[in-house]
């Protein structure tokens, strides 16, 4: 019997992602067109999005979405072709997004108002639906504008800025006429962060970081942009202007952390009057066309750029591909190569 590869949670991490325990491979039966109903279409995995929230997604906690259930396939969105069909939508050779998981082969319908068709814009590429104009872009969109309320004149500071949100947010600030500053874990990353348009970046892990830190921000902050937490939002909130915008949209440096750190300078919200926001950027659901509109005419016009880290190796590499993420060996966009996107089949 042919077989598929599918990826299941085996145990819940207390810490690090653990290769070899935390996900099992589980083979299935590959599928043919003759396993579709009417209104439905068969993919291929081509790509699937690695996310600083998965972590999350594996603690059996309250949040806004359920915890992957002990021996369900992993959640992740991919972009994947399609190879068989009775869909009035997606005929086969066309590329749909989908929150599909770590699989090789899965079933999409027509009624599934989560699954898209892709259609590369003017200056775009397949992979920017998981990237700089999938959830990441939108995360950036949305947090940047609606709750950090970012307008010309401010000194904006993003950490995490060479990610694939973070990267994204210190461009849209910019557009927007503000003043960057970019934090970054390596060299090479500062750099890129000046090459996309930073007015300065520095490396984190420099020794003497925190005093760069406090010299890059003697005019004080008006919007942080936080992807990492910890000492590096501490450290921020020392610095704040007074009703200054704190975007909460991420933890990075925390997730993985038994003992997870909070602000130790949190008193100075009160002092300093400041608005500190979480968000989760599906609930813009309604308003992701415009904003992906407005993204795409930017990216088209080249007033942004993106980076992508693409592991290949197929989906065995994932789960390693995904501890790197939290030790920062990407720069961009995170995605695994599940399958070749030039390959595929007809079924």
């Amino acid at each position: 019997m042919a077989t598929t590869q599918t990826v299941v949670l085996a145990e819940r991490p207390k810490a690090d992602v653990q290769p070899g325990k935390t996900f099992q491979m589980q083979p299935q039966k590959k599928l043919n067109k003759d396993d579709l109903k009417e209104g439905q279409a068969l993919v291929e995995i081509i790509y699937l999005s690695l996310d600083p929230a998965m972590r999350g997604w594996l603690n059996d906690t309250r949040s806004y979405v359920p915890p992957v259930p002990i021996g369900g396939v992993m959640r992740g969105a991919v972009i994947a072709r399609v190879v068989a069909s009775k869909s009035s939508k997606y005929e086969v050779g066309c590329h749909v997004y989908a929150a599909c998981g770590w699989r090789e082969q899965a079933v999409v319908e027509d009624k599934d108002g989560d699954v898209q068709r892709l259609d590369v814009p003017k200056g775009g590429r397949l992979t920017d639906a998981l990237g700089v104009l999938g959830m990441t872009g939108l995360t950036a969109y949305f947090g940047l504008i609606d709750v950090g309320k970012v307008k010309s004149g401010d000194f904006v500071v993003v950490s995490g800025a060479a990610g694939a949100t973070g990267s994204v947010v210190c461009q849209i600030a910019k557009l927007k006429g503000a003043t960057v500053l970019g934090l970054a874990g390596s060299d090479d990353k500062v750099e890129w962060l000046r090459d996309l348009g930073c007015d300065d970046a520095l490396n984190y892990k420099d020794a003497d970081f925190a005093t760069k830190f406090r010299t890059s921000t003697k005019g004080f902050i008006d919007v942080f942009f936080d992807n990492v937490g910890g000492d590096i939002l501490d450290l921020a909130l020392s610095r704040a202007k007074p009703h200054s915008r704190f975007v909460i949209c991420g933890a990075i440096s925390q997730y993985n952390s038994t003992e997870p750190k909070g602000p130790k300078n949190y008193l100075m919200i009160i002092s300093m009057r400041i608005r500190m926001e979480g968000f989760i950027v599906f609930d813009y659901k309604d308003q992701y066309p415009a904003a992906r509109q407005e993204l795409s005419n930017w990216l088209a016009e080249g007033k942004i750029q993106r980076k992508e880290t693409i592991v290949k190796g197929g989906l065995g590499v994932a789960e390693r591909a995904l501890l790197g993420l939290y030790e920062g060996t990407n720069t961009g966009k995170l995605l695994v190569e599940v399958q070749s996107e030039a390959g595929g089949s007809k079924l």
